[in-house]
């Protein structure tokens, strides 16, 4: 069997979402900042930031406004996001696997031997991705943009 393309990886909304929301973060409260300033520090094309911020903001993570003093903000709410919960505002909830969805995603969900592994694998995971907040990894940004300004001894 070759390679179907299918792997378990964030898509790329995910990733420009969460470095979008890590350098908001890491401004001062209040600060905003145009779309096209924010896709060249994300390094993401403006039409498809365009998307992913317009999902952040019906999520409540950022707000937006219009005009010449406007761009985007982040929120408290954005702050306090984890990984998981970014992720899930402009994809869907993270799984694992099709079992492990509410519901009759599969047939063969309750006598399934492997399930219980989807299940400790999913719970790790979102152990790790909720262990800390968008705020601490901007603290963390800051920090090492601080370190590296700092002089070397030789």
């Amino acid at each position: 069997m070759g390679k179907s393309g299918s792997s378990m990886q964030m898509t790329r909304a995910a990733d420009y979402a969460i470095r979008a929301l890590v350098h908001l973060a890491g401004l001062p409260s209040g600060e905003r900042v145009m779309l096209p300033a924010l896709a060249r520090i994300t390094g993401a094309p403006d039409s498809f930031l365009s998307k992913v911020m317009q999902a952040l903001c019906r999520a409540g993570l950022v707000a937006s406004r219009r005009g010449q003093s406007g761009g985007f903000e982040i929120l408290q709410r954005g702050r306090d996001a984890t990984i998981s919960s970014v992720v899930a505002a402009v994809d869907s909830p993270i799984r694992l696997n099709l079992c492990l969805l509410p519901g009759r995603s599969c047939d063969r969900k309750e006598e399934c031997p492997v399930r219980p592994v989807w299940a400790r694998a999913q719970a790790a995971m979102l152990r790790v991705l909720d262990a800390r907040t968008i705020a601490d990894f901007a603290t963390q940004s800051c920090d090492l943009h601080v370190a590296d300004s700092l002089p070397h001894n030789k």
